[in-house]
């Protein structure tokens, strides 16, 4: 009888002891798959960071040269009507008692000269080429945060973790195992479930998107720009208009990237708390 007690004894304890181990192994798991999500995190919150910077140059690069070119356009017209006015001052017909011509006729005019438009002209194109090259930028690095399945598998991986860590938990704790902080553990890594992690590639595809788009814009926009600056008369207003209307889109569309990575940090911010807390707990 001594013995049987003896080794029930010896039975018992191998079996806590073993369980106990089990705890330890799952918790050493939960270590592996979820420590490092915070600096991955960290990279892409600072790619998004300066991606925001990017944009946001480049939409008041686009702005900007939206303004040099309805300047240029004003100053364009203002030196056409002068030029007319000189014709008709020139003609036999001139009558500056003339209802309709005092109307029109302003002698406060200042003298435009064409070297003054198509210095508006330069302005535009070379601000286009900058909103350009920030659109080209952008595009590159919202692609890199677009597809980081690293980042998705390594959080998958934690959650599959944590999710075995439950019923070993649960086995510890009732053996009356001081379960306090494995409990803390799995309840704090468990807030990776509720994060939706579709939002980050979402983001990061629309600033690719707004990037591309407005990359292609202001490029087409630099070639109109340039041609308009070189033409003159009827041609010269039509290429003008168009390249205003190319900078007003390429400059709505590096707005638009710019709030996709504003947006971008903010949903990178909520998953990274959850991180933090997370590798606080198993360090």
């Amino acid at each position: 009888m001594k013995r049987i007690l003896i080794i029930f004894i010896a039975t018992f304890f191998t079996s806590f002891n073993a369980i106990a181990s089990d705890l330890d192994i799952a918790l050493q798991q939960t270590y592996m798959s979820c420590m490092g999500i915070d600096d991955m995190l960290s990279d892409m919150k600072k790619i998004a960071g300066i991606n925001t910077v990017v944009t946001g140059v480049g939409t008041v690069a686009g702005g900007g040269a939206l303004v040099a070119g309805i300047k240029k356009h004003n100053l364009l017209e203002k030196h056409n009507l002068l030029e007319k006015l000189r014709e008709l001052e020139e003609s036999e017909d001139f009558n500056p008692e003339d209802t309709e011509i005092h109307i029109t006729y302003n002698p406060n005019f200042k003298p435009t000269t064409q070297s003054q438009v198509k210095k508006l002209g330069n302005w535009r194109t070379g601000l286009l080429a900058v909103n350009t090259a920030t659109n080209v930028a952008g595009a590159i690095m919202a692609s890199k945060n677009e597809h980081d399945g690293i980042l998705q598998e390594k959080i998958q991986s934690c959650i599959n973790t944590v999710d075995k860590l439950h019923p070993i938990l649960m086995q510890a704790k009732m053996n009356q195992e001081d379960v306090t902080e494995a409990e803390s553990i799995y309840t704090t890594c468990s807030g990776y479930k509720y994060i939706d992690l579709s939002v980050l590639s979402k983001r990061a595809k629309g600033a690719k998107i707004a990037s591309v788009v407005g990359g292609g814009t202001g490029a087409v926009g630099v070639i109109v720009s340039q041609v308009a600056n070189k033409s003159s008369g009827d041609k010269e207003k039509k290429l003008d208009t168009a390249s205003n209307v190319l900078a007003g889109g390429a400059t709505a569309l590096s707005g638009t990237a710019t709030v996709f990575n504003a947006l971008q940090i903010s949903a990178i911010k909520k998953i990274s708390d959850v991180a933090q807390q997370c590798e606080n707990l198993l360090k």
